[in-house]
């Protein structure tokens, strides 16, 4: 190709892959002007006119909208402007695909219906801000109006749900159940109860924090217990039961009694809910954290330990329920 050649509309799209009527639109509308005509009519272009349209093929072929690619011909934009406009526009674009795509996924496993599929999509469209007001208006709902430990409310204001950019279709899943669970009437009951029990405890003078090295202690004996096969009824529990109620004696300041047996069992009760620990297992499903452990099969034996005891010391003979 020479610098005075001129190339005929049919020459121009054999060479470009650009249709007759596509270059002729773009004639029309002074995006690629024609260079001339034939005494015969017919448009011609020459090298300039087929390196603009190159330029405004791969711009289109990206995705650019024929307003910017006026703007960037007139040099009203720099390629470098529009291109990172468009990588930001694109950035939007596959986030969204990858939330469809993990929904659909969700959908898949759940095996929801149409309208559950409505819901999920528009729960998983949630922005960060608005998935962070569900968890606020749930502890506001449940904690809300009383006294309960400090340290737990902040802590369950803190963790909120960060469902990322790339999230999985278990993520989703995950997302979905909670947002779900959080609205549940039964469990804010029950969360409720624990936030109403707290703050009778804080008003009996309790007014520690959130007891991680008594919990850590806890579930290693109990964890060890259970993994050598003792039997929470048996015996051979006995010590086990004296040495944690010796450790939330201390912990507490309360006298290792019988009252304090029946205290104690009243406070695992309320604790031991098992949404509650759903409840972390989903966010840090959502959020990419390890995996909590699990202290289900911790309160369980626990609780079956402490019962024949209780009746045998005689003043906590009936479990409170």
């Amino acid at each position: 190709m020479t610098d005075d050649a001129l190339y005929t509309i049919g020459d121009l799209a054999r060479r470009t892959g650009v249709p007759v009527k596509t270059i002729r639109f773009y004639a029309d509308e002074g995006i690629v002007p024609e260079t001339g005509r034939t005494p015969a009519g017919y448009r011609v272009y020459d090298v300039a006119a087929v390196a603009r349209l190159d330029l405004v093929r791969t711009l289109r072929d990206l995705g650019v909208d024929l307003p910017t690619v006026r703007r960037v011909l007139a040099r009203e934009a720099t390629l470098a402007e529009v291109a990172a406009a468009h990588t930001e526009a694109l950035d939007v674009q596959i986030r969204a695909l990858r939330l469809r795509r993990a929904v659909l996924g969700a959908v898949a496993a759940r095996g929801a219906t149409h309208q559950e599929m409505d819901l999920m999509h528009k729960m998983a469209r949630m922005s960060d801000a608005e998935r962070k007001r569900l968890i606020e208006e749930f502890v506001d709902s449940t904690f809300g109006g009383v006294d309960a430990n400090p340290d737990l409310v902040d802590l369950l204001r803190a963790a909120t749900p960060d469902l990322p950019d790339d999230a999985t279709p278990d993520q989703v899943e995950a997302w979905i159940e909670l947002a779900e669970l959080t609205q549940d009437p039964d469990f804010r009951a029950g969360v409720r109860r624990m936030a109403e029990y707290q703050a009778a405890e804080r008003a009996a003078g309790d007014t520690t924090g959130l007891h991680h090295e008594l919990t850590t202690h806890v579930r290693a004996r109990i964890t060890q217990a259970i993994a050598d096969g003792i039997a929470p009824e048996s015996p051979a529990a006995a010590p086990i039961i004296a040495d944690l109620a010796a450790q939330y004696a201390t912990t507490f300041s309360k006298p290792d009694n019988d009252a304090l047996r029946a205290w104690l069992w009243q406070r695992l009760e309320v604790a031991a809910d098992p949404r509650v620990e759903r409840y972390w297992r989903l966010l840090a499903a959502i959020n990419r954290w390890p995996e909590p452990e699990s202290l289900g099969p911790v309160f369980d034996w626990f609780l079956r330990a402490l019962r024949p005891r209780m009746a045998a010391r005689g003043a906590g003979a009936q479990a409170p329920g």
